[in-house]
Parts: C-alpha cells; structure tokens; sequence
C-alpha cells in the first residue's frame, strides 16, 4: 500500500504485489469502482511471476478527487507518473471500461511504455454526450445512491446477480463509496472522449475482452477496436460489464494468458 504523488499535485493509490524481480503488469479500474475491483485477478496474475501494480484512478478510492471535470489524457498521465515513480520503463497492462480507455490512449501515445495491453469492456467513442451529463447531474444533486441501482444493472446479468449477491453487494458498495466529485469529473473524461483516430498507430500486441451481453460497452464497440486495431485479438465472454468478476475463471485465462505470454 503506497501512494505516488502526479505532475499536477495529485495522490494516487496504488498497491504492489507478487515478485519484486518479476515483469509488471498494471491494472486499471473501472468508474465508480477501486483497485479492489481486481481481487479476483491477483492469485492468478501473482502465480504466473507478474510485479502486479494496480492502482486506484483519481477520484476513486483512495486517491485524491481534486474538482473536475478531468481529461482522459490527464488520466493516462497519472499512469505514466505512477509508472515514473516505480522506475518501471515499460510494462504490461490491463484496463477495464474507463481503465481500457486509459491504457487505449497510452497505446496510442506512448506506444514504447507497453509490452501487452489487454481492453476490457470498453470503447473509443462513448455518445450521447447528454447522458453523461444527466448521469452527472443526477450524482452532483442526489450522491451515487441516485446512480447506483442502475449502474450494478448494467454491469451485471441477471442471473449473476441472482446467483452471486455477495460479489454484486461488493461492488455495490465500491460505487456507494466513490467521490461523487471524482465520480462526475471522470464521467467528463469519457463524455469528451473520442480515441477513434490513430488507434491503427498502436504497436504492442492488443487483446479487447468483449462481454455478450455488455450494455454499456457493447459488443459493437469493442468490435470497432478489434477492427482498428493493428493485429488485435479478441475474447468474447457470457458475460454483462464486469466480465473480470462475472466470469473471472475464462477473464483469467484468456486476458492474463494473453499477458503472461508476453515473458514466456
């Protein structure tokens, strides 16, 4: 457990596991979650000699949540300091919705900083700009309670949610503790985003990780990725938004597989 301090004055969270000597791999989360969100992730990623770093995005958890609204590069920032002040020159990555986003953008910009990155539920392009702006709207009056009911929904079938309440509550409660000041800075990032272009300058090996059964990050948009995307490869899941949770076993097999074979 550390914190790292960014070029804009910024704390972010972060938490070190697995071999000291080992390669990294950074994990990134999704909005309205926390780094614990990968739990199910780290005796896996741990097993196969991964350095695993994974972080809280700013805004969420126990990193800072300075007013908004943010920029996606501005979150790609944050890894990049992160990165900096591990001395990690280059690492694998795996970023799920607003942290596929992320690591998207730094394949895009800082193409020499990564080895694999696996996208996971997520997209270049989010519109319509006024969803996001009522979903704003709607957390700045009323907290994440006016948000969250739908959110856990969306992010979950319903036969998940049926069947595995403990896991759904958990995330529930990762969303309920979000900074509703984090929470609507970063819905600003993914209004304003749109990584359609140059997605076809991106170098390293590329996995997207689609959910069948995605609603917010539809199987269509990571399509797009898996088209624009030079060489990318694809793994498609039974399952809604959190496909690392909902289907964690074939998540693990498939998108760390993919990684871990980056230093085989």
């Amino acid at each position: 457990m550390a914190e790292a301090t960014t070029s804009d004055g910024v704390t972010i969270h972060y938490e070190v596991e697995g071999r000291a000597d080992g390669p990294p791999l950074v994990f990134s989360n999704s909005l309205g979650t926390n780094l614990h969100m990968w739990d199910g992730q780290m005796t896996e990623a741990t097993g196969l000699g991964f350095r695993v770093v994974r972080y809280d995005q700013r805004g969420h958890g126990k990193s800072a949540a300075p007013p908004g609204p943010y920029k996606l590069k501005r979150l790609a920032d944050d890894v990049i300091d992160l990165l900096d002040a591990q001395k990690i020159p280059k690492t694998a990555f795996c970023g799920l919705s607003m942290g596929g986003m992320t690591g998207m953008h730094l394949a895009k910009h800082l193409p020499r900083r990564f080895t694999r990155l696996a996208l996971c539920s997520t997209a270049a392009f989010m519109p319509p700009r006024d969803m996001w702006e009522a979903r704003m709207k709607a957390v700045g009056e009323g907290g994440m309670k006016a948000v969250v009911d739908g959110v856990v929904e969306r992010w979950f079938t319903s036969d998940f949610r049926a069947h595995e309440p403990a896991e759904v509550d958990r995330i529930r409660a990762q969303i309920l503790s979000t900074s509703p000041v984090g929470y609507t800075g970063c819905c600003a990032a993914i209004r304003d985003m749109d990584e359609r272009d140059m997605l076809g300058t991106i170098e390293a090996p590329v996995l997207v990780a689609i959910g069948a059964h995605d609603p917010a990050t539809t199987p269509e948009k990571g399509e797009f990725l898996v088209v624009h995307i030079p060489g990318a490869q694809k793994t498609v899941l039974e399952s809604a938004h959190l496909s690392n949770i909902e289907r964690r076993d074939d998540f693990n097999r498939a998108v760390l597989g993919f990684l871990a074979r980056g230093h085989r």
